[in-house]
């Protein structure tokens, strides 16, 4: 029999899944701990189990547990007692508490320790199931509203990034954990899918985010400048410097420098760039002297960097160095089901600063949902916003679109008739008529697609190759 939580058992709501949840199992019938330990596992968590108090109490140390199913009545401990112990170890652990000896008395008491459920011996893998999905779910808005918190707080947090699919789920738990450290992160992403917005995440999710964030193109510096910004230059260094100035990573003293496309980084940079991380130090250009620097180091790049480190052009050690943590953010075309949330909120930002609310139309959306999406957010939002200055009506049609979305989309549920076209293939036809749609201006081009003009010039060598 289950609490009036899970009275509403007989039409229960689609099940979530607990991804990087750890869920703790203490009783001391192992027949209750294999069955509850595949019920975690049915559902994404990671299980743990323990045949009493003090082991449970010693799992607890060593691991970041998020739930927890209790036997109040176990042969060598008092559940209740570990009940407190628990919550004043783990307080935001999520607590189901279970016994065969169920009275009002002692489920009021586990409530009143701060037991998020009660459930009474014998119960079903089914209500089990049940009350672990509704922990997950608890737990998952927990999380959501810790980081609107953040949000609030630091006004350009994790409330920028937009997105409830499992995929960004996933992403905000990988920011927040990443957040509290100081390691360098290697962030991973095709163009348009919002590096750069990640990266500030991280640094505000952590004990760094008073301090100044700093971004660096490395894409778009001719390498001599790149030098100069990140290392700083002495009076006389070169021509034209005519005074001292200092590297953004002394100037970033206690916070955090990304470099954005570190793949394009030239490889007599990635040496001095690996020095000042290894030694948190740096040597101005033109300089004699050494200079400590306190500094975290996010890097970001659309390229592989592992085959750029098989192809010599870009160093092992530099990559291991930055592959201490690594976050892959999941292009537009792995997460569909955010493109209705992501245009609403275009939508409703192009609304703010033009002061015309703007809709779209059922066969719009639909072409949206079914577009691969090259250039990802980025492409979206240029494309709306092109929709919107063209349009002058106050819901967007098809006929509004920008031609590289309304000539060929690709749609879901049917595969061309010559077979699977490969993505890559897709990207370039989607680069190319941009091309002939702007008469080959390719600054206008790659704002259209929502793409760095770096990554243009980059994929029209490599199709200038492929001819």
């Amino acid at each position: 029999m289950l609490t009036a939580a899970a009275a509403a058992f007989n039409s229960p709501p689609p099940l979530a899944q607990a991804n990087f949840l750890n869920h703790l199992i203490v009783d001391d019938d192992r027949a209750i701990r294999e069955a509850a330990t595949d019920v975690g596992h049915s559902l994404g968590f990671s299980t743990y189990v323990a045949d009493s108090g003090d082991h449970a109490l010693h799992l607890l140390d060593s691991a970041n547990i998020d739930a927890v199913l209790l036997d109040l009545r176990f042969s060598n401990g008092n559940g209740l007692e570990a009940l407190k112990k628990i919550k004043r170890q783990r307080p935001d652990a999520a607590v189901i508490v279970a016994t065969a000896f169920a009275t009002v008395q002692s489920a009021v008491q586990a409530m009143k320790l701060g037991a998020y459920d009660y459930v009474a011996k014998p119960f079903s893998l089914q209500e089990l199931r049940f009350l672990l999905a509704q922990v997950a779910d608890h737990l998952r808005v927990k999380t959501e509203k810790r980081l609107l918190r953040e949000a609030i707080r630091s006004h350009n947090g994790f409330g920028n990034i937009i997105g409830r699919s499992p995929e960004m789920e996933k992403l905000y738990r990988i920011i927040a954990k990443t957040g509290q450290s100081t390691h360098p992160v290697l962030i991973l992403g095709e163009s348009g899918t919002g590096k750069e917005m990640v990266a500030k995440a991280i640094h505000m999710a952590g004990p760094l985010r008073n301090k100044p964030f700093i971004p660096v193109d490395c894409g778009s510096l001719v390498p001599t400048l790149i030098e100069s910004e990140l290392f700083g230059h002495v009076r006389g260094a070169f021509t034209g410097a005519t005074g001292p100035k200092d590297g953004l990573l002394a100037i970033a003293d206690g916070g955090t420098v990304f470099l954005d496309e570190i793949g394009e980084l030239p490889i007599d940079l990635q040496a001095k760039l690996l020095r000042a991380i290894q030694e948190k130090e740096i040597r101005p250009v033109g300089g004699t002297k050494q200079i400590p620097i306190n500094v975290r180091i996010l890097g970001a790049t659309n390229r592989d960097l592992e085959q750029a480190v098989t192809e010599g052009t870009f160093r092992r050690d530099l990559y291991f160095r930055l592959n201490v943590l690594t976050l892959r953010i999941p292009p537009l075309r792995e997460r569909r089901q955010d493109i209705p949330l992501l245009v609403a909120h275009v939508l409703e930002r192009i609304g703010r600063e033009s002061g015309l609310e703007k809709t779209i139309s059922d066969e719009v959306l639909k072409l949206l949902l079914a577009y691969d999406w090259p250039g990802n957010v980025r492409e979206l939002e240029n494309a709306l916003g092109r929709a919107c200055v063209v349009s002058s009506a106050a819901e967007l049609q098809v006929r509004d679109l920008p031609t590289n979305l309304t000539g060929a989309p690709r749609a879901l549920t049917a595969a061309p008739t010559n077979g699977i076209i490969p993505i890559s293939e897709m990207e370039k036809q989607t680069i190319l008529n941009a091309l002939a749609q702007t008469s080959g201006d390719k600054m206008q081009a790659a704002r259209l697609l929502g793409i760095g003009k770096t990554t243009l010039y980059r994929k029209l060598k490599e199709y200038e190759g492929q001819a």
